[in-house]
């Protein structure tokens, strides 16, 4: 296949007028109104001090968002890095024999079902999935920081 000059030609000039082009400032590129340069920095906040079995659970995610994982009501720190081997999570929550029943205020909640079956669900119903041991991976502790962005899902 042959390309013919004057088409060579026309693409450079095209592709140098579309170079030539002003440049965008940086508080003109995307839809924040200020530089993406800027760093922004949330307010400081603080996880409770709570241990388990003298914690409140509070509400799911802001405004009920259905299928948001409950936030974790007490410290963890003493039970990070959550791994296959050390899971002090299991340690209490692993009572499947409790899954389906009304949980009581005041007792350990069991893990869901949905967490259960081996690797990727297939296998015994009272294994956890190997995708589901590092439970900080969907869960956190509750917290007093306000939301970043506003909801206006009410």
């Amino acid at each position: 296949m042959r390309i013919s000059r004057s088409f060579i030609m026309g693409a450079l000039l095209a592709y140098g007028s579309v170079a030539a082009a002003e440049p965008l400032a940086a508080d003109e590129m995307g839809l924040s109104k200020t530089s993406v340069f800027d760093t922004p920095t949330p307010d400081a906040f603080a996880y409770k001090d709570a241990q388990p079995h003298q914690s409140e659970l509070l509400p799911r995610a802001y405004g009920g968002y259905e299928g948001a994982p409950p936030q974790i009501p007490h410290a963890i720190d003493a039970f990070l890095p959550i791994t296959a081997d050390n899971n002090a999570c299991a340690g209490c929550h692993d009572r499947p024999h409790l899954i389906g029943r009304e949980h009581r205020k005041g007792t350990t909640p069991p893990i869901p079902r949905s967490h259960y079956g081996g690797f990727k669900g297939k296998g015994d119903e009272k294994t956890l999935s190997g995708a589901n041991y590092v439970c900080s991976q969907c869960h956190v502790p509750q917290s007093d920081a306000e939301p970043l962005v506003a909801n206006t899902r009410d």
